[in-house]
């Protein structure tokens, strides 16, 4: 030691984690200071920190405090482990050593000479925390569903300060993530959260997506990777096999699935209702013409969900009615419409016709008659024609109101002096409300009038109206007979004239004539038979016979030569022809 011209004494001794190796303490008439004081620090936790603090000219108690509370004035700082006092108390060495920093480190320290009121400055001692590992929501295995948004999750919690984080697929970074962060409870750390929008397709499946976070206590950084397991309902393909068959065949449903996870059942409907005897992957059936409109579903399903998937059968089929015609009564004048509906495979051809008339009226389902008349009453056909399948048709009636329509020969006959008939038919709609026969002077519509009687009868052409006369006289060959009938709609005649009809006379000479000449046929056959005999013919021994006829008949001893004998045998068929021939 020696003194200098300030009578300050100086020495020079190394102190350990003290950055100054010199210090000098001023003499007794000066005061004391700080020859070394802590500053703001930063530590990472489980570090270890010295804060210094040097006090020139001083021998009292030092002590330090944190955020304002005061430590202890002994060196071993009691009741702090992890604290101490580092140097040589006479040399003014007071620093704070704190050994493996912790958060609850993290705070204001600020170094005191209680006696001699002197205080350094306040240093802040920041402990740097860093993140834990990332926690991916989910993982190790992430199971999504395909095609719906799902946002993927890192957390990271505890860093101080909050630690960054970044996304990477299978390597590749990702920018699309949406980053936040909260302070703590502790009021010192913060939790970091990362969320990366997704819309995971099959593709995605087994995909790696790696959550890396970091901060200054760990610019190393730390990671954690999670695989993609992207799940689905089933993907269905339906086919039928084979596509297009006639009505009455068999058909093959193949309902192909694939899905993740596995497929847990099949479901058969048709038309909306199940087929609770079909539960596999194939229906087999016999196909009718419903098949045509009535979709068969297969329905497969797993964890995620169900597929439902439908098709129709191409079954061809003869015409089969929807709707059939309605038979209509209108007034004449008024419009009709009929309308019939009909379904076939392949696509049918509709043809409207009236019987009685190859013509077609219409194509269409409707066939439409403007303001009708009564010639078009009857009945019309809707027919309807499949390709190489078959044809079916219906008839229905149309039945037009209008004045009665008399249908009579304009001419009628009887035989004078005995029974007689006069008739008209009256076949319009409505039916006649009064039919009439006039002639002469008499009017009869019923019931009996002299030698006259009305008589009406009805059936499915109409009303048969009869005027029978009990006895014809010659008078009654000069009358006209009027008959008229009358119905709502007004009144229809028709005019007749009887004419009279020739006895029973004439008769009897058609049948005399007829019996007559047969049997002049039969006399003139006979004659031409007896020519055939000749005066002599020529026997086996050579002797003439004589062939005559002697008191109208034949000798015993005339010969009929072989020739002879088949001119005679031809004579007699041709009269058994003859005869054959008159008598039918």
């Amino acid at each position: 030691m020696k003194k200098d011209k300030l009578s300050r004494s100086c020495f020079s001794t190394p102190v350990a984690l003290i950055p100054s190796p010199s210090f000098c303490f001023p003499t007794a008439s000066q005061a004391a200071y700080f020859s070394q004081q802590p500053q703001d620090q930063v530590v990472v936790s489980g570090q270890s920190v010295t804060l210094p603090c040097v006090i020139v000219g001083y021998r009292g108690m030092v002590q330090w405090t944190k955020d304002g509370l005061a430590l202890g004035g002994e060196r071993d700082l009691p009741g702090w482990t992890r604290y101490s006092l580092m140097g040589d108390a006479l040399s003014g060495e007071h620093s704070l050593l704190i050994d493996s920093a912790e958060l609850a480190d993290d705070a204001v320290y600020e170094c005191q000479a209680t006696q001699a009121a002197l205080r350094s400055h306040r240093a802040k001692l920041t402990v740097l925390v860093p993140p834990g590992d990332p926690v991916v929501e989910g993982g190790p295995v992430v199971k999504l569903k395909a095609h719906t948004p799902h946002n993927l999750t890192c957390r990271a919690s505890g860093a101080k300060p909050a630690a960054e984080i970044t996304w990477y697929r299978d390597g590749e970074i990702q920018e699309s993530a949406i980053y936040s962060k909260t302070l703590m409870e502790d009021g010192k750390r913060e939790a970091a959260v990362s969320m990366l929008p997704l819309v995971p397709d099959d593709k995605d499946s087994g995909r790696t997506y790696t959550c890396r976070v970091l901060n200054p206590a760990a610019p190393a950084g730390r990671q954690t990777s999670v695989t993609i397991n992207v799940q689905h309902p089933p993907s269905v393909t339906l086919s039928v096999q084979p596509q297009t068959v006639m009505e009455g065949a068999k058909v093959l449903f193949i309902c192909s699935a694939s899905a993740n996870p596995e497929i847990t059942g099949y479901r058969w409907s048709k038309g909306g209702i199940p087929i609770s005897e079909a539960n596999g992957d194939s229906l087999e059936v016999t196909v009718d013409h419903s098949y045509f409109t009535d979709p068969v579903s297969c329905e497969v399903s797993n964890s995620v969900g169900s597929t439902n998937v439908s098709t129709l059968v191409d079954v061809q089929f003869g015409p089969r009615l929807l709707s059939e015609p309605k038979p209509l009564v209108v007034d004449i004048g008024m419009d009709a419409a009929f309308t019939c509906s009909w379904t076939g495979n392949p696509p049918l051809t509709l043809a409207w016709t009236k019987q009685g008339s190859s013509v077609v009226l219409s194509n269409s389902n409707t066939l439409q008659l403007k303001a009708v008349t009564q010639e078009d009453a009857g009945t019309y056909t809707c027919k309807a024609i499949v390709p190489r399948i078959g044809v079916a048709e219906r008839d229905v009636t149309l039945t037009v109101n209008g004045p009665p329509i008399i249908t009579a020969d304009a001419t009628q006959h009887a035989v004078k002096n005995s029974k007689g008939k006069l008739e008209c038919l009256v076949g319009s709609s409505p039916p006649p409300e009064k039919i009439v026969w006039t002639f002469g002077d008499v009017s009869l519509s019923a019931g009996t009038s002299g030698r006259f009687t009305v008589q009406t009868v009805t059936s499915d052409r109409g009303v048969l109206s009869s005027l029978i006369l009990s006895e014809t006289h010659a008078q009654d060959f000069e009358l006209r007979y009027n008959c008229t009938a009358w119905n709502r709609f007004g009144t229809g005649t028709a005019l007749v004239i009887l004419k009279e009809q020739g006895g029973a006379l004439p008769m009897l000479i058609i049948v005399g004539a007829t019996v007559g000449g047969g049997c002049v046929l039969i006399i003139c056959i006979i004659t031409l038979v007896s020519l055939c005999c000749r005066n002599s013919v020529k026997g086996e021994l050579g002797r003439s016979n004589s062939c005559c006829q002697r008191g109208g008949g034949l000798h015993s001893h005339c010969l009929v030569t072989y020739r002879d004998r088949s001119i005679l045998d031809a004579f007699r068929r041709e009269l058994r022809n003859l005869l054959r021939g008159s008598s039918n």
